[in-house]
């Protein structure tokens, strides 16, 4: 008892001291917004309006901290940088996944509730918190970045700098998980043992495109990772916050890879020709 009570109190101080933060990096004029937030756990819940005073400069981030502060103290919202690196206040602004940080009050009818809720795609743990783990769990079912052997004697590597760069896109992924969201395979089919997900492929596609990666993972693309469910909607890039292209640079060059694979009927014939002369057939007998 003494524990939950201790973090309770660590919590409304943490968003005390957020609003106080919010307050001197805001302007001074002020008015009064209201925020439409869910508040449950669970699969059971309800949206709660709350009213609080913002300012020109203020984030979602910021107001949701005062409402913390000042109104539902239990109000439990995840968060860390506030500088839209750390991927960790991802929600639902009016229906749309965004970045709580990254989300300015002037971009926003203030007229209007403004609607605060959990990602729809995973489980909620309580209020804006949401069970992500499902993403951890399929990544740990991509197999590991397996480099070829040294190419010099002192342990070192040689690749063309067009080659390193292609990857470097994928690197800037801040695990925000918006781009799994939204997309309408885990938001509702809820398919996340059966299909990884757009973060995922753009992990996936990192390893595969990686110059001195020598492993080759398109089976399980095709068959474990359910590649074949992604139907290019590409709205994984529109919300993405650090604009990566994730259709056309990562799962469409990953869908080919499949498709040469599997489905080429001359790329079968090919590799079944290879196959057996490698093996010592003649090449009369392959015909």
């Amino acid at each position: 008892m003494a524990a939950t009570e201790s973090l309770a109190r660590n919590v409304v101080e943490s968003g005390r001291r957020a609003a106080e933060r919010s307050d001197t990096s805001a302007g001074t004029q002020e008015r009064s917004a209201t925020f439409r937030v869910w508040r449950g756990t669970g699969s059971s819940g309800q949206f709660r309006d709350y009213q609080t005073k913002v300012s020109e400069g203020m984030v979602v981030l910021d107001a949701i901290h005062r409402i913390q502060a000042e109104d539902a103290t239990d109000l439990a919202v995840r968060w860390n940088c506030k500088a839209g690196k750390c991927g960790s206040c991802s929600a639902e602004i009016n229906g749309m996944p965004r970045l709580m940080c990254m989300t300015r009050l002037s971009e926003l009818d203030l007229d209007k509730a403004v609607t605060v809720e959990p990602m729809r795609a995973f489980p909620v743990v309580k209020d804006l918190v949401t069970d992500v783990s499902s993403n951890f769990r399929a990544k740990k079912r991509i197999r590991k970045f397996t480099p070829r052997p040294p190419d010099a004697p002192d342990g070192t590597w040689r690749m063309a700098q067009s080659d390193a760069d292609r990857v470097q896109e994928f690197r800037k992924c801040i695990e925000c998980f918006l781009c799994q969201d939204v997309c309408h395979v885990l938001r509702d089919h809820h398919l996340h043992e059966q299909f990884v997900g757009p973060r995922l492929l753009v992990h996936a596609a990192q390893l595969e495109m990686h110059p001195l990666d020598i492993l080759d993972r398109t089976n399980e693309l095709k068959e474990s990772h359910g590649i074949g469910y992604c139907n290019i909607t590409k709205c994984c890039t529109k919300v993405c916050p650090e604009h990566i292209t994730i259709t056309d640079n990562a799962i469409i060059p990953l869908k080919e890879r499949v498709v040469d694979q599997h489905y080429d009927p001359l790329g079968k014939l090919v590799r079944l020709l290879r196959g057996r002369r490698s093996a010592g057939t003649p090449p009369e007998e392959a015909q």
